[in-house]
């Protein structure tokens, strides 16, 4: 399990198959390999959302696979590749930047990291990457932040943690083709550890984001588990949002 998940989390999911294109065997009715594939991923998704007595395991998020919700609900591998490396855009390498292989055949799991390094490896523009990731930092800004002078949210605030997962993405994305091992954790803390390692970042700098990103999360954590929204009363995290903000500005000016 992924060790950032909280207690009201959704799971972003992405399902990949390796069959070919012939039909299933050994069965009553035969059907076309994709089509099996596509009733087993509806299969989880129905076993992770169905309510029951105990209410759910998980909301399941599916638009991440390759063309969102207009997309194949499990794709072959290799479209996926194919997708990732000629039409994803920056904010899908994001994503795939926090993505781990968690079931499966490990062969396949195997050729998915093997995937993941290479797109997440190739050398980038920092204009670019820059221009990419501020402007959909602002669009979800603007999609999910409801803003009210009197609080500050802990998640979409200026200087609260999804700036923070920016950040670090931002800068894995750019240096991981000098350093691969920036490609080796998901976890934002680790992460940072793993951007001083390599001198992308200095020790201060990081520990300031690793320190404000744990007590956010402790304190969205405790909301969370009151059933409220990750807000606090604007002042509550002053010094860490001024913190953030500056390092922020710092690399994106």
């Amino acid at each position: 399990m992924h060790i950032e998940l909280g207690y009201d989390s959704d799971l972003d999911l992405v399902f990949l198959h390796a069959g070919t294109p012939d039909k299933t065997q050994g069965g009553r009715h035969p059907i076309e390999n994709a089509h099996f594939f596509a009733r087993l991923g509806q299969r989880v998704v129905h076993l992770l959302t169905a309510h029951t007595a105990a209410g759910f395991l998980y909301e399941t998020d599916m638009r991440l696979r390759p063309s969102g919700s207009a997309g194949l609900l499990v794709s072959h591998v290799d479209a996926f590749r194919e997708y990732q490396m000629e039409k994803a855009w920056i904010w899908e390498h994001q994503a795939l930047l926090r993505a781990r292989a968690v079931c499966g055949d490990d062969r396949l799991a195997h050729g998915f990291n093997r995937i993941r390094k290479e797109v997440l490896a190739r050398p980038r523009s920092r204009k670019k990457l820059q221009e990419a990731v501020t402007t959909m930092r602002e669009r979800l800004r603007r999609e999910n932040l409801n803003p009210d002078p009197r609080c500050f949210d802990i998640k979409q605030s200026p200087g609260g943690i999804v700036d923070i997962e920016f950040l670090v993405q931002y800068l894995v994305l750019l240096n991981s083709h000098r350093h691969p091992g920036l490609l080796k954790w998901t976890d934002n803390v680790r992460l940072l550890q793993t951007l001083i390692e390599t001198g992308v970042m200095n020790e201060y700098t990081a520990h300031l984001l690793k320190h404000a990103y744990l007590i956010y999360r402790a304190a969205a954590h405790q909301l969370s588990l009151q059933e409220k929204p990750a807000k606090v009363p604007r002042g509550k995290f002053d010094l860490l949002q001024q913190n953030v903000q500056e390092i922020w500005q710092t690399f994106f000016n």
